[in-house]
């Protein structure tokens, strides 16, 4: 769709495939990776706190902080701090507005357009990295893969960044439209943290009530709301369905989310659900998934659930939340090939520690 079918997305299953899936699950987001850079994330968490302390009565835009945020652990992570300060920033902003109009559903022609944009933004970023040290368009990466060296272009590197994720505002908005999951969930932070300490990763564990939260918004807003297509690559037969080998199949896994065949009162967000669950992110529970299943399903599984968990427990147990007076929560979605809310939340935050010295 944008880059030949050569991204981790939509790529053939087979040696490309699989090097590339290999660089994303075992090198760049594996758990011995994501631990050695908790520094990062908790550093741009902790501007974003201040930020928002600064920030406290006036509205702001939480859809849009968390995506900078975000957008900085990875950069940060990728290319050693390469891009910093305000060409950082400008690049993130740029990179957010490609991100929201791409992922929509619309005419091949847009998205080449916009894919366009994603070129000049990654090559930005990349020259730095690579010091320009590109021959007929290939960069100096090679990765040993089982079916011998397979070399990684450009093209696939800014192909495997192609991300991006609501979930933050999706589950923000739910618990302002009941506050009184909030109060429980800051009930809890409370006292698994205290209120004289700053949330860090190693809390996360043990905060089942805020794990359930973040559940139970997946399955009402799941990222991906049609997963990633699927190609058979033989005939099945599936349920008395014969399904012919190269169809291009749809999971309607928010469809299957709100089944109330599946799920009592599937509309209403109710964490409860997920507490005392076995149900997780695996992709071996049918019934739910978030992130799909198989060998098809998102990469980046581990590093959202760290980012989500750990940003979302921070935000609620440093502030207090509330909607602008006068206004009214819409909680419509925006369907594309990644949900998202079709009204941005804007939300007013409120200091809750009383040691000002835990916002910095």
């Amino acid at each position: 769709m944008t880059y030949g079918g050569s991204e981790i997305v939509t790529a053939s299953y087979g040696p490309k495939w699989r090097m590339l899936r290999k660089i994303c699950v075992l090198k760049m987001l594996s758990r011995t990776t994501l631990d050695s850079v908790y520094g990062l994330r908790r550093r741009e968490v902790r501007e974003s706190i201040q930020y928002l302390y600064k920030r406290c009565g006036s509205p702001v835009n939480v859809g849009e902080d968390m995506f900078l945020a975000a957008y900085n652990v990875i950069t940060s992570m990728l290319w050693a701090g390469t891009v910093k300060g305000d060409e950082r920033d400008r690049l993130g902003a740029e990179f957010k507005n490609a991100v929201g109009e791409f992922t929509e559903l619309g005419i091949q022609k847009r998205v080449k357009v916009l894919a366009g944009q994603f070129d000049r933004i990654f090559e930005a970023i990349l020259s730095q990295r690579l010091g320009n040290e590109k021959e007929g368009g290939r960069a100096t990466v090679e990765e040993d893969g089982e079916d011998g060296k397979t070399p990684l272009t450009l093209i696939e590197i800014k192909a495997l960044l192609m991300t991006s994720s609501n979930t933050i505002e999706f589950i923000m908005a739910e618990m302002l439209n009941k506050p009184d999951t909030m109060r429980k969930a800051q009930q809890e932070l409370d006292k698994v943290v205290g209120k004289d300490n700053v949330v860090e990763e190693s809390h996360i564990s043990m905060l089942p009530y805020v794990h359930a939260v973040v559940k139970e918004s997946l399955r009402l807003h799941p990222p991906a709301p049609v997963l990633v297509p699927h190609c058979p690559s033989e005939d099945t037969l599936i349920s008395g369905f014969r399904i012919q080998k190269g169809s291009m199949v749809y999971i309607n896994v928010w469809a299957i989310h709100r089944d109330p065949t599946i799920w009592e009162n599937p509309d209403v967000f109710d964490p409860e659900r997920f507490m005392n669950s076995n149900v997780d992110y695996s992709g071996n529970h049918f019934n739910y998934l978030p992130f799909g299943s198989g060998r098809r399903m998102c990469a980046g599984i581990a590093m959202a659930e760290r980012m989500v968990m750990y940003s979302l427990a921070t935000l609620l147990h440093s502030f207090d939340w509330e909607l602008p007076k006068g206004e009214k929560l819409d909680l419509s979605e925006q369907f594309g090939i990644v949900m998202k809310k079709k009204v941005p939340l804007i939300a007013i935050p409120t200091p809750r520690l009383s040691d000002p010295a835990l916002y910095k």
